[in-house]
């Protein structure tokens, strides 16, 4: 079976789906590996590593896509790419499948096994590949250093004979896989570090990383089976927009990652509480492809109120470290064709009872299989 990587297309993403070290190991399926020149150039990865991985270099896009059994990318494909792929074909990348209505309705059409990413169960046999996690423990950490950049304070405490500086206060809303990487992150870097989660199972993750857990009353809360935040109602979000007001004030930094998965990010941070925060004051703002927490947040730029806070709405931090955001993803993507591989046949297996394939397999057999998204009779 051919296995062929395209580079990416999408504007600002320099990530990519295969590095030299996962070229060696689909090689060792029995696969043959192609991508495009290229491919890892933007994340540090020269096509002559590849092509001492194996992988042969291929830069006719359009012949390529027509002959892969299995196409991995980083970012959905377009329509015009899916009508390229060979009926059976399969194809593996993040798809934004809650509002892509259209592109599922064209893998459908052109009878190809799309797999998305985001679907991934997060069970524990299914960890390698939640390529997810990977990304948002990366986009955790970018965020503390991107607001660092811009805050022009220190962040740890220090002692000088002019006097001593007080450490910066960090605020982290939501301790998901990137938040709690913030913390880390910032607690690393010596800020005092303050963080907030409607689930209260998480507190003691919080607390063992060195900040202090920030405890709002919203009744009853929980998480879902995949491990996300429940949504809350809207009197349990004016509760906690109540409660983190005073602490977003104190905050040098604010950083909100709080998503519902397939749904609308829940706004959090309001423009009253940004203006009562201080000059300088550095938000970021994770949740900005799926609408924003913050009022104001724009997606990839950097907004500066009228009182001097700066709201950076980065739609893709991770890749800010695009070298080590490709290592992780391009190993997400080897772990997933290795559990799926079928060392005899030199086939993926396919049974649509599979756990892991059940949840994130969204189109077979020329129709949209997933239940979430088929068409409903």
């Amino acid at each position: 079976m051919i296995c062929y990587v395209p580079a990416e297309q999408a504007p600002g993403e320099p990530r990519a789906a295969l590095t030299p070290t996962t070229a060696q190991a689909l090689i060792k399926l029995g696969l043959t590996v192609r991508a495009e020149p290229g491919v890892g150039r933007a994340s540090h990865y020269s096509d002559a590593d590849y092509v001492s991985a194996g992988v042969v270099l291929d830069a006719d896009r359009d012949a390529a896509l027509a002959a892969a059994d299995i196409v991995l990318r980083v970012r959905k494909p377009s329509v015009a790419d899916v009508a390229r792929l060979k009926r059976g074909a399969w194809h593996v990348s993040f798809l934004d499948p809650f509002n892509e209505p259209a592109l599922l309705a064209a893998f459908a059409q052109a009878g190809v096994n799309a797999v998305s990413l985001e679907m991934v169960p997060r069970t524990t046999l299914a960890q390698k590949m939640d390529a997810l996690s990977s990304q948002a423990s990366l986009a955790g950490y970018a965020a503390v250093l991107q607001a660092a950049a811009r805050l022009r304070l220190a962040l740890p405490m220090m002692m000088t004979p002019a006097g001593t500086i007080l450490p910066a206060r960090v605020f982290i809303i939501g301790a998901g896989v990137a938040g709690l990487q913030a913390i880390a992150t910032a607690k690393r870097l010596g800020a005092r570090v303050e963080a907030f989660d409607t689930r209260p199972v998480v507190e003691e993750q919080v607390k063992s990383l060195g900040a202090k857990f920030v405890k709002i009353d919203l009744g009853q809360t929980g998480q879902t089976a995949g491990g996300y935040a429940q949504a809350l109602t809207p009197e349990q979000i004016a509760r906690q927009q109540a409660g983190m007001a005073k602490v977003i004030a104190q905050s040098d930094i604010v950083i909100t990652t709080a998503k519902v998965f397939g749904r609308k990010a829940p706004r959090l941070v309001t423009q009253a509480m940004l203006d009562g925060m201080k000059p300088g004051s550095v938000v970021v703002d994770l949740a900005i492809e799926s609408g924003g927490n913050v009022e104001g947040s724009r997606p990839g730029e950097d907004v500066v109120t009228p009182n001097g806070v700066t709201i950076l709405g980065h739609a893709n931090l991770e890749a800010t470290v695009a070298h080590h955001a490709t290592q992780v993803l391009a190993a997400n993507f080897a772990a997933w064709l290795t559990h799926f591989w079928d060392g005899q046949a030199k086939t993926l297996k396919l049974d649509l009872q599979e756990e892991i394939l059940k949840g994130c397999l969204l189109t077979h057999g020329g129709a949209v299989v997933h239940p979430q998204f088929a068409p409903k009779s």
